[in-house]
């Protein structure tokens, strides 16, 4: 994958990640899936979209992990 996403649950991250910590992951993943570090402006959109969309599940993944002997338990009962 993209060598410059970071771990963004406990331990490797002391503390919660941030919405900024999440967005830069998620920035990063959009611009290798994509191929672009930009996009054009009439790709925009649809980049952006996608950032927004996995910066909100990866806040829904480490929202809902589980890390065993940390002490840590974030799942939700509904």
């Amino acid at each position: 994958m993209c060598r410059s996403i970071k771990t963004l649950r406990p331990p490797a991250l002391p503390e919660e990640a941030t919405e900024d910590e999440m967005r830069a992951a998620a920035l990063q993943y959009v611009r290798k899936v994509s191929g672009f570090r930009a996009p054009a402006e009439h790709n925009r959109e649809v980049f952006e979209r996608a950032v927004e969309v996995i910066a909100a599940a990866t806040a829904e993944l480490l929202d809902g992990l589980e890390v065993r002997g940390s002490g840590r338990s974030v799942a939700a009962s509904a």
